[in-house]
C-alpha cells in the first residue's frame, strides 16, 4: 500500500508540474528572425499608411487645424459639437443611408440571382460569367467618367438613340434632377460591382455538397423548399461577407458622386465622404473634417460588429 501511495503521489506531482519549455536552438532563433524579417515590410506598411494617419486624424479632430495655417491649438470637443451646426450634415446622412439601402438590396438580389443561374459549368455560363465580371476590372473613377459621357445630353449616345426611337422629344438630362441623378448613379454602381459580388456568392454555392441537394430531392423537396431550407442557410457566410463589403462601400461612396453630380443638383446627392471633402479642401477646416471622419469610423465599426455578431448567433 505504501509503494502504491508513493507512486500515486509521484504521478500527481508530475501531472501538476508545468510542462517544460522547449529549449531554443540556433536554428529556431534563425527561423524566428527570418519570420520577423518577412513580416517587417507589411508591419511598416500598416504603420505608415494606417496607424500614423489614424493617430494624425485623431489629433486633428481635437485641434483647431486649418489646411492653410496648420495646428492652432486644442479645440476639444468643439469640432465634434460643431458638427450639428453644419446644415448639410443630416441631409448627407439621410441621402447616404438611402443610397446604401437601395444599392445593397438591388446588388445583393441581382448577384445572388445571377450566381444561381451561372453556377453550373457550361460554355454559355462561362461566357456569361466573364461578361458580367468584366466591369469589375474597371476602376470606379474610370467607370464614372465613362458613364458621365454616356449620360451627357450633348456628347452622350443615349439621348440621340432615344430620340431616334421616338421615346423622348428632346435630350434627356440623366443628372439634372435629384431622383434622376440618384438612379443614374445606382445603375453605374450596380453595373460595376454586381459581377464581383456574384463571384463571391458563386464560390459559396459551389462549396455546398451536391449530396445534400440529392437527399432533398429524394425526400420530395421542391425548388423553393431546397433554396429556403438548404441554399440560404449554407450560403449565409458568403451573404454576410457580401453585405459587409456592400454596406461599407456604399456608406463611403465618393468617386461616383463627385464625378457625376458634384453633390448636385442643389446638394441633393451629397454623401458623408463628400461632406468631409468639402470641409477639408473647400472650407480648409481639417479639424471639422477629421471630427466627422472619426464619427464615420466609429459608426462603421459598430455596424460591422453588429453584422458579424448577428451572423455568429444565427450560426
Amino acid at each position: 500500500m505504501t509503494t502504491h501511495a508513493v507512486a500515486d503521489a509521484q504521478k500527481l506531482t508530475t501531472a501538476a508540474r508545468p510542462p517544460e519549455r522547449r529549449k531554443s536552438t540556433p536554428w529556431m532563433r534563425r527561423r524566428a528572425r527570418l519570420g520577423w524579417l518577412y513580416a517587417a515590410p507589411t508591419a511598416i506598411f500598416v504603420l505608415l499608411l494606417f496607424v500614423v494617419p489614424l493617430f494624425t486624424v485623431g489629433q486633428m479632430s481635437l485641434s483647431d487645424w486649418s489646411l492653410l495655417g496648420g495646428d492652432k491649438g486644442l479645440n476639444a470637443p468643439g469640432n465634434f459639437t460643431g458638427l450639428a451646426d453644419n446644415p448639410l450634415l443630416w441631409p448627407s446622412v439621410g441621402f447616404t443611408l438611402t443610397y446604401t439601402a437601395i444599392v445593397t438590396v438591388i446588388m445583393l438580389t441581382l448577384a445572388l440571382g445571377i450566381a444561381l443561374i451561372v453556377q453550373e459549368a457550361s460554355r454559355w455560363n462561362s461566357f456569361l460569367r466573364t461578361a458580367i465580371l468584366v466591369p469589375s476590372a474597371l476602376g470606379l473613377a474610370s467607370a464614372s467618367l465613362l458613364f458621365w459621357g454616356l449620360y451627357s445630353p450633348n456628347i452622350g449616345p443615349i439621348s440621340p438613340v432615344l430620340e431616334w426611337l421616338g421615346i423622348i422629344d428632346e435630350p434627356m438630362s440623366f443628372l439634372g434632377t435629384p431622383t434622376a441623378a440618384l438612379w443614374s448613379t445606382v445603375f453605374l454602381v450596380v453595373w460595376r460591382f454586381t459581377g464581383f459580388y456574384m463571384l463571391i456568392l458563386m464560390v459559396g454555392l459551389q462549396g455546398i455538397p451536391a449530396d445534400i441537394y440529392e437527399a432533398a430531392r429524394i425526400d420530395g423537396a421542391g425548388r423553393w423548399q431546397t433554396f429556403r431550407r438548404i441554399t440560404l442557410p449554407l450560403l449565409r457566410p458568403s451573404i454576410a461577407m457580401t453585405l459587409i463589403l456592400c454596406i461599407t462601400g456604399s456608406l463611403l461612396a465618393f468617386d461616383q458622386f463627385y464625378i457625376l453630380t458634384k453633390g448636385g443638383p442643389d446638394n441633393s446627392t451629397i454623401t458623408i465622404v463628400q461632406l468631409i471633402y468639402r470641409e477639408a479642401f473647400q472650407k480648409f477646416d481639417l479639424g471639422a473634417a477629421a471630427a466627422l471622419s472619426v464619427v464615420v469610423l466609429v459608426a462603421l465599426v459598430i455596424i460591422n460588429v453588429v453584422q458579424v455578431r448577428a451572423l455568429r448567433e444565427k450560426e
